[in-house]
């Protein structure tokens, strides 16, 4: 291969005075020019087109985002009415994995969920439901913590629902998971599980300004003899428990998701439309908000719950 000083010098030269062999040499050079040429420009095209779907790989991908995050957010609303209904619509969405841990995790950590709706779909009876609840109980940790204390924390993450069953199960939880991390506190859940609910009714006879007769710490150290197993737990427990609830009362969690104008306040589209009824079959006029993927209408614009009808768009 002729060195780079020699193909200069051939570039300087007049054409005229070039030889044939110099001349065959100038053409090759131009061709091999034109073929670098046309490699850079089809490199350039190549680039180009691999930035453009690039782009639009990003594109896609942020617009999925989106759409998982409006599914994710009605999947949450949907919750707050239904429980059942909200989970199964973000399991069948691939939102949300149908595992206890999974799930539990979820109703502990998510920001906008009703705290009765969690309670009432912790308290469900189905064998799905109890393993749900113990892997939400063991969320909480309640290490070196007293009885009224991790209490405060339990009844904090959800309202307990009002069926007297719902209710025996969650502290029953509560109380075998009291009892894993403090072992040396109380002989058996058992004792863990009557100490709470006193507890709790505590609460209400010295803060419920309709219960008159207020229970004193003389009285509620009696009515908790013979529950440890037989034997009477120490004063200074149950009297350090009294004052604390004394003091200050358990605080009922606010629903966050619980009033449902949140999820009416800016809406896809809203306005009168006409709806067959279901019974009598005639057509019948309703204000119609579409918010979320989800239809709701009611009877008046004024109402403050929608006949809860979703539609999934």
């Amino acid at each position: 291969m002729d060195s780079p000083r020699k193909d200069s010098f051939l570039w300087g030269k007049k054409e005229g005075s070039l030889t044939p062999t110099e001349q065959k040499q100038i053409q090759v050079l131009k061709i091999h020019k034109n073929d670098l040429l046309g490699d850079i420009q089809k490199l350039k095209m190549e680039i180009e087109n691999v930035m453009e779907e690039i782009q639009n790989i990003e594109s896609d991908e942020e617009n999925k985002h989106i759409v998982r995050s409006k599914q994710f957010l009605c999947g949450k609303k949907k919750f707050n009415m239904d429980p059942k209904k909200g989970i199964q619509y973000l399991v069948d969405n691939s939102l949300l994995e149908w595992k206890p841990q999974a799930i539990a995790e979820f109703l502990y950590k998510e920001d906008g969920l009703n705290k009765t709706a969690i309670g009432d779909f912790l308290g469900e009876r189905e064998e799905v439901h109890l393993q749900i609840l113990k892997a939400f109980v063991e969320l909480h940790e309640f290490s070196d913590l007293n009885l009224v204390q991790a209490l405060r924390q339990f009844l904090w993450s959800f309202r307990l629902p009002g069926e007297a069953q719902k209710i025996d199960r969650m502290m029953e939880a509560f109380a075998t998971r009291y009892c894993n991390c403090n072992t040396k506190v109380f002989q058996s859940t058992d004792t863990c599980y009557i100490l709470s609910f006193a507890i709790i009714m505590l609460n209400t006879s010295l803060h419920n300004p309709n219960v008159k007769e207020k229970t004193t710490l003389e009285r509620f150290i009696s009515m908790n003899r013979g529950i440890n197993n037989g034997g009477d737990l120490p004063s200074e427990l149950l009297t350090k428990l009294y004052e604390s609830i004394r003091s200050e009362p358990f605080k009922i969690p606010e629903d966050d998701g619980n009033d449902l104008t949140h999820t009416f306040f800016n809406p896809d589209r809203e306005g009168w439309l006409l709806k067959l009824g279901g019974r009598v079959k005639t057509w019948k006029r309703r204000w119609f908000i579409l918010t979320d993927n989800c239809l709701y209408y009611f009877k008046y614009t004024t109402v403050s719950l929608p006949h809860m009808h979703h539609t999934k768009w």
